[in-house]
């Protein structure tokens, strides 16, 4: 893009940290403003700075996107400061990962309440702007939908839901002219990722670099991702050079998944 005539605008989830913070800050060297939600507009400040800092105007939207209205107050909040919406980037959603015998009706719940229905109203809300801009939505799933295991019974269930999910829209918007495609990243050193494997290393004795080793070894990965990988995959995705691809599922998982 151009960025002296860019006037358009892409909407990140999940946005104060990890992939979300990466993509947002990255998406902003492409498009003219980047609204960012999440929870607390206090946790999104760090994002915002940054995105300002490349060129690009910022929007905070606090949201809880688990809340049926939430995602309509995403995208009037949009429309009202910019006009349009020509990406959406659906992040937002972390899943308990616990065993498949262990967790309750109300892990499963909130677990599907913010990552796939989160996702799923706000792309119908932000649907029609995204009609009107032939824009582009992608969602964010993970690996894990493809290899689902006890112990993470949740996580890869609801990666499966929001990968079929995409497909779903992305038939739609065939007809739409919106572009729709899910990213399946595999294990990616995150704050979450990284608390996981502080509490392993002290369960077990070991230095964090150890645990690490230890679950690289075991997903026979050579190591684990950076959440600045996984938004140069997405803003390829909602880029131009990309417009042929639609209801793909894009596993980004350095190997970790050793089906074709």
């Amino acid at each position: 893009m151009n960025p002296a005539v860019n006037t358009q605008i892409a909407i990140v989830t999940g946005a104060s940290k990890g992939i979300g913070k990466a993509t947002a800050v990255r998406l902003a060297r492409d498009f003219a403003g980047v609204v960012v939600v999440a929870r607390g507009v206090d946790a999104l400040r760090a994002t915002t700075a940054e995105i300002e800092a490349v060129g690009a105007s910022a929007l905070a939207v606090a949201a809880d996107l688990r809340e049926p209205h939430a995602a309509h107050d995403v995208v009037r909040e949009t429309l009202e400061r910019f006009g349009r919406i020509d990406a959406l980037v659906n992040i937002a959603g972390a899943v308990p990962q616990t065993d498949l015998f262990a967790m309750s009706d109300a892990e499963w719940d909130d677990g599907m309440a913010l990552k796939f229905h989160g996702a799923r109203r706000l792309t119908l809300a932000a649907w029609e702007s995204l009609r009107e801009s032939k824009g582009a939505v992608v969602m964010t799933s993970g690996a894990s939908a493809l290899t689902p295991k006890p112990a993470f019974a949740a996580v890869g269930a609801i990666n499966a839901a929001i990968t079929a999910l995409a497909k779903a829209f992305s038939e739609r918007g065939i007809d739409d002219g919106v572009q729709v495609n899910s990213v399946l990243p595999g294990p990616v050193m995150t704050d979450r990722r990284q608390a996981m494997l502080a509490r392993y290393a002290t369960a077990h004795a070991i230095s964090a670099d150890d645990a690490m080793a230890v679950f690289a070894s075991e997903a026979h990965i050579a190591r684990y991702g950076k959440p600045g990988e996984i938004a140069e995959l997405i803003a390829f995705l909602v880029s131009p050079a990309a417009r042929w691809l639609t209801g793909a599922a894009v596993r980004m998982d350095g190997g970790e998944s050793k089906a074709i």
